[in-house]
This record gives C-alpha cells, sequence and structure tokens, in this order.
C-alpha cells in the first residue's frame, strides 16, 4: 500500500531508493542541483554500472559538479522543458514527491511525497514508470560541457564562444556564411535541421545526421554543428 511521507521520511525513503537500485535508476527534478550525499550515492551506482537517468527543466550546477558528473560513465542526463515534476524511482518503488534533490530543499523546506512499492502497488507503479518514460522520451540528451562564452556578445541561446576542436556553434556557423545567428536559424528551420516549438529551437532527426548536438552549459542552451556545415 502506498506510504503519505513527511520531510524527513521523503529524504530518508529517497535515500534508500537510490541505494536500492541494482538494475536502474530515474530522477526527475526540475532542478539539477546535487547535495553532496546524492553525489556519493550516484558515485556508488556508477561503479556498479546501474543505468542513471536525470532529467532536469534547470541547470544549477556548479563548474567543478559539471566536470564530475562528466566523468560518470553510467548517468546520463537530458533537458526537458517546463518541467515541474518530482519523481524517483527504481525498478521495485517510486516516490512522487514535492522535494526536490539539492540541500535547501530537504533542509529547509515542509514537503509532502507518496512512497509507491512495485509489488504491493503494481498499477499505480506502472503509471508512474510509463509517465516517467514519456518524459525521457520528449527530454533532449544532454552531455555536459563547460564551453565558455566570453565577451558581451552572448547572443540567442548564449553560443558565441565555444572551443570545440571539430564542431563550432551556430553562430560561429552563421558568421562563417556572413549571416546572422537569427537569419541562419530561420533557414536551419526551412531546411528541417531545427523546428520550433512552443516558441523554441529544438534539433530534428535530419539535423542530428548532419552532425548537430544539442548541448548544455552553465549559460545555456545551445546547438553545435560540424566546421563543414553547410546548407
Amino acid at each position: 500500500m502506498a506510504k503519505f511521507l513527511n520531510t524527513s521520511a521523503t529524504n530518508y525513503f529517497l535515500e534508500e531508493l537510490i541505494k536500492g537500485a541494482s538494475e536502474r535508476l530515474i530522477l526527475i527534478s526540475p532542478f539539477l542541483k546535487l547535495n553532496d550525499r546524492v553525489k556519493e550515492l550516484l558515485e556508488d551506482k556508477n561503479r556498479l554500472k546501474i543505468d542513471v537517468r536525470i532529467v532536469y527543466g534547470k541547470n544549477e550546477l556548479q563548474p567543478e559538479e559539471i566536470n564530475w558528473l562528466r566523468e560518470l560513465t553510467y548517468i546520463r542526463t537530458s533537458f526537458c522543458k517546463n518541467l515541474h515534476a518530482k519523481c524517483y524511482m527504481n525498478e521495485e518503488a517510486c516516490i512522487i514527491t514535492s522535494l526536490n534533490l539539492y540541500e535547501f530543499s530537504q533542509v529547509n523546506n515542509n514537503e509532502m511525497g507518496v512512497h509507491v512499492s512495485r509489488s504491493d502497488d503494481a498499477e499505480i507503479y506502472r503509471d508512474a514508470f510509463e509517465e516517467a518514460q514519456r518524459i525521457i522520451r520528449i527530454s533532449d540528451e544532454v552531455r555536459m560541457s563547460l564551453e565558455k562564452i566570453s565577451g558581451k556578445d552572448s547572443t540567442a541561446d548564449n553560443e558565441d564562444d565555444n572551443n570545440e576542436p571539430s564542431k563550432l556553434s551556430t553562430s560561429k556557423i552563421a558568421k562563417k556564411l556572413k549571416m546572422k545567428t537569427d537569419e541562419f536559424k530561420d533557414r536551419l528551420t526551412e531546411t528541417g535541421h531545427l523546428e520550433i516549438k512552443d516558441g523554441k529551437h529544438y534539433l530534428t532527426d535530419k539535423g542530428k545526421d548532419a552532425g548537430g548536438e544539442f548541448r548544455m552549459d552553465k549559460f545555456g542552451v545551445f546547438f553545435l554543428w560540424p566546421e563543414s556545415f553547410t546548407i
């Protein structure tokens, strides 16, 4: 039977859920900002080669944390726009809660949650798992990076300065083609390399096939393209 959780119980069961994951772990939270205890637990899951998916809507990691996350081979991160859900699950249990992953929420806020066991609440668990999979499908998988944006000209999508050796940002490709960044994005949309959803640009399958990459660093989201890319 599902259990009601207050703040302290939510923290306890979240830690137990992460520790107990032996096949998979899904962490869905609007804010990607991990406290030290969660980091320690995730490092252990990575050593055990457990498949971990983290879906977030806003990245608040510091540069050293981004470097830390990049080194964890079995942890994949995905960006989902307009994300407000908080759901944490492994292969046996699920927590649906108001609790975010970061320490302020876990220490200072009054939270509530519900703990669902797969064995006792199979239908609820299945529905939660299917919804978590849907959120993962509509999210963009992100390879964490620390490319630095320099100068004042951090234009649309914070793309202007990226030290990727074989790929360039949208704005740099546009500059090579003697186009404005927004004009080039319009052309990419016309050619099907990008698409617009809710006023934001997203990479299409055609864009991915052309070598385009969706990336995120602490400055925001942007796209990378092969240096030889042209339209």
